[in-house]
């Protein structure tokens, strides 16, 4: 291990050190950790590392950016056109009990977060949760808790989901219809599903017991649904793009698609609902609104991200640690298989339960691919990249779900139960994440495993 390797390691290392202990300029740890590669690259301090300005540029996934912008500020109009909470009044107005009040919230707001960022979900739904509860005269803890960790397991059902689809869907090379169906295979759509039934019984099974009558009769008027067409043509437009193949993937002379292409679909949709708004209102209040909610501090920490996972990709550590974890794979057989993707996806649970899975996820993709070109060289089976891929996406997704501060829907949904005077200690938060998560990660440990290997 040469000089550079042991100073880019310990540069990295003390990043993730430094945003695990102050999370709140995370962005800018990210960011200042970025600038240090690229100025100890550019001034040529170490021999054998050079990383330009220019090459840091061109790490940052600008796609994955655009999406994320274009997305979160087209949900903002989504969520102010009230059509969520007509959507919510509407479900609930066919429940009868408080566990299925529970039980159907939380399905509710899987299906949103499938296309809706899990934050924006989480502020969608839980409103809907504090009013029925305070209604009836119950604590809305367990209900705000429910719909969180729910979020956070359906992010990973379709590309536009979570943050952490849109990264893999690039590693991986994968497009939105890819993640129902990819080579004849069923994607991660089904996989989440299935985990989703599977909670869903876990959370029949906690609140059992609850059996008080619901009732509610007002249900939210909606005059703008514009909104909402704009939200549902985003979806569609990404399928429809998901069948032109990107440069890398065409045939000779066939039509592909720029890389750039999904961020801006988002962002397009996103500008006709401002640039409509404007002109209906003939202000500018909703851009200035809209803007203030996209979510500057993700794509700031992703942006220094990118930069970061390049120059200690450059320095040779994804290397390194891809090899170090192909290491225990022995001779490639379908047992030391097994044990790598075990370790991936468990490993993958227990980082998220305490660092954000952005992050983890940004720096364990390239690794992974380290590590499935390791295992297809070493001359046992021919694996899949995707076993290990969607292996990452079940751990990192769903291990944020144990503990409070694991993932941002989390910390959102205590935040607003904070604000109703409700403090919510971890092992009560915990009560229901740790038999919701295990049962979400075992049912996509299996699956993926058997549709995959």
């Amino acid at each position: 291990m040469n000089t550079m390797t042991v100073f880019a390691l310990i540069l990295f290392a003390l990043t993730y050190v430094l945003m695990f202990a102050f999370q709140k300029i995370r962005p800018y740890v990210a960011l200042t950790s970025a600038v240090i590669f690229v100025a100890v690259g550019s001034l040529g301090l170490f021999p054998d590392f050079h990383y330009t300005v220019a090459e840091a540029v061109g790490q940052i996934d600008w796609n994955v950016l655009l999406m994320i912008a274009g997305t979160m500020g087209t949900v903002y109009l989504f969520i102010e056109s009230g059509m969520p909470q007509l959507m919510s009044d509407v479900l609930v107005s066919h429940i009868h009990s408080v566990e299925w009040l529970v039980v159907l919230l939380s399905l509710f707001a899987g299906l949103i977060s499938a296309f809706v960022d899990n934050v924006a979900t989480v502020l969608m739904v839980a409103p809907v949760a504090l009013a029925l509860c305070a209604k009836i005269g119950i604590s809305p803890a367990p209900a705000i808790i429910c719909i969180a960790i729910s979020s956070n397991l359906q992010g990973a059902a379709t590309l536009v989901g979570d943050t952490t689809s849109i990264l893999l869907s690039k590693a991986a090379g994968l497009d939105f219809m890819d993640f129902f169906f990819v080579e004849g295979k069923p994607g991660m759509f089904w996989v989440t599903e299935a985990g989703a039934v599977a909670t869903a019984l876990i959370i029949m099974w906690m609140f059992r017991k609850e059996k008080d009558p619901v009732s509610v009769h007002d249900r939210t008027p909606v005059e703008d649904k514009v909104p909402t067409a704009l939200l549902v043509l985003t979806v569609l437009t990404l399928i429809a793009a998901s069948f032109i193949p990107y440069e890398d993937a065409a045939a000779p002379g066939q039509l592909y698609k720029p890389a750039i292409t999904n961020g801006i679909i988002c962002m397009s949709y996103f500008v006709i609902g401002i640039v409509r708004s404007m002109v209906k209102t003939k202000s500018t209040d909703t851009l200035k609104a809209a803007l203030q909610e996209i979510d500057y501090y993700t794509i700031l920490l992703l942006a220094g991200l990118f930069v970061v996972i390049g120059g200690i990709s450059e320095a040779g550590i994804i290397d390194m640690l891809g090899q170090a974890l192909a290491g225990i794979s022995g001779d490639g057989s379908r047992m030391s298989v097994f044990i790598v993707y075990t370790v991936i996806v468990w490993m993958s649970v227990l980082c998220s339960a305490f660092i954000d899975n952005i992050p983890y996820t940004a720096t364990m993709l390239p690794v992974v691919a380290v590590v499935t070109e390791h295992l297809s060289a070493a001359g046992g089976i021919a694996i899949h990249p995707n076993l290990l891929y969607f292996g990452l996406l079940v751990g990192a997704t769903l291990g944020g779900n144990i503990t409070p501060i694991g993932a941002s829907a989390n910390i959102t949904g205590l935040g607003i139960l904070r604000k109703e005077g409700i403090e919510v200690k971890a092992g009560q938060f915990m009560k229901y994440s740790v038999p919701f998560t295990l049962t979400a990660v075992i049912t996509g440990y299996v699956l993926v495993w058997l549709i995959w290997m």
